[in-house]
């Protein structure tokens, strides 16, 4: 029989198969072709610090970082990375071997599942989930497991019961997201001691994405869930500048956990970038130093531009989840006589002047998702409130 030649095969290897371009590049085309006002993508339309910008001018013009960094990042970040934890939760890490920097938070949950997860594990990750972990266990050769956050009372919330049903022999590791994109949830102290004594009492690795850790808003609280009895020696803590200090394009992020965890992220992580963001490694050092009015500055901004977004929304006709936490509005287009996310935000540039994200493709089941869709509100305030006003007068 005749070889099969490589224009007759599949290219994409069945691992991937079905993930195809991201919804966030089709939904940004989609802006710029239509000139439409862009709340799918979560980033900001205005840089961070001055001071912070002008911290990476400056290792730059002094030539630190330009050539490669070291493996592990430049001491100076691990140990603000270091710092950072201990003075906002009491967690004390060694930035020699438990602190570990990456190419973005994207890269952290890549390296994390490929170094931790054998084929064939169980991975059990709160659904919607942000896309890149469903790829991510594909690539690892794990099975996902969702586990659903369901609308309660104007809020998604975690059923602690199905959680625990969801743990079998093959359950190697929980994906824990909090404050979650995309929902805005964000998991109570009580919420997370459960999920710490499920995985002490399984014997579960744990990988939490703590990227929005500084977007807790009014009574909601940001606990690390590596601070509760037993997790910290399984649980691999992901952090990231690009969200806090609105510097997306940056891609700093970072890992931290005991060196046995960190070290075999590492492991993965040197083949995937090996280094990257070199000056920018010295200009989130000094970020994460700022004084905490900084962080209450930038907190009380984005709730503000919550409260904006979310009140044009039900203006509109939206019924809305209003976000504890993140810089999401989750809503259910029912109301405007629409069931359908995709078909909804697909149209919606041409039909409103905005773009926004369907829900379901956070979604294994994507019916369960498919009346939802994202707003980002991580823009300036005269962008939401045009935004506002153009929806109302769509719908």
């Amino acid at each position: 029989m005749a070889a099969m030649t490589p224009s007759a095969r599949p290219f994409l290897n069945r691992r991937l198969a079905e993930f195809g371009t991201t919804i966030f590049a089709e939904m940004s085309a989609l802006a710029l072709s239509t000139g439409a006002i862009n709340l799918g993508q979560g980033f900001p339309d205005t840089d961070g610090p001055e001071e912070i910008r002008e911290a990476a001018v400056r290792a730059l013009r002094d030539g630190r970082g330009n050539q490669y960094p070291p493996g592990p990042g430049v001491p100076e970040l691990r140990e603000a990375v270091a710092a950072h934890q201990r003075r906002r939760y009491g967690l004390a890490y060694d930035p020699g071997t438990e602190v570990l920097v990456t190419a973005g938070a994207t890269e952290a949950i890549a390296a994390s599942l490929l170094a931790l997860v054998e084929p064939g594990d169980e991975v059990i990750a709160f659904e919607p989930y942000y896309d890149s972990y469903a790829a991510s266990i594909a690539m690892a050769g794990g099975r996902r497991v969702p586990v659903t956050l369901r609308p309660h009372e104007g809020a998604f919330r975690l059923d602690l019961d199905e959680l625990r049903d969801a743990v079998t022999d093959r359950t190697r590791l929980l994906l824990v997201n909090t404050p979650h994109n995309p929902t805005g949830t964000v998991l109570t102290r009580a919420e997370l001691a459960e999920i710490a004594r499920l995985a002490v009492e399984r014997d579960l690795l744990v990988v939490t994405d703590e990227v929005y850790e500084h977007l807790a808003f009014d009574d909601a609280e940001h606990v690390p869930l590596a601070s509760f009895p037993g997790m910290r020696e399984r649980t691999v803590t992901i952090g990231s500048a690009g969200k806090t200090f609105s510097f997306t394009g940056w891609k700093v992020g970072w890992v931290t956990s005991t060196p046995e965890l960190t070290g075999a992220v590492r492991s993965a992580k040197q083949f995937l970038t090996y280094v990257a963001s070199g000056p920018f490694q010295y200009a989130v050092a000094e970020a994460l130093a700022l004084p905490d009015a900084y962080f209450d500055a930038f907190r009380a901004d984005m709730r503000a531009k919550r409260d904006v977004l979310a009140a044009g929304l039900a203006d509109a006709g939206f019924e809305v989840f209003r976000p504890a936490g993140t810089y999401f509005v989750t809503t259910d287009i029912r109301p405007l006589g629409e069931s359908d996310g995709f078909a909804f935000c697909r149209a919606l540039p041409e039909r409103a002047g905005v773009v926004a994200v369907p829900n379901a493709v956070f979604y294994d089941d994507r019916e369960a998702g498919a009346p939802f869709v994202r707003f980002a509100f991580c823009k300036r305030t005269e962008v939401l409130e045009e935004a506002a006003k153009r929806l109302k007068a769509a719908f």
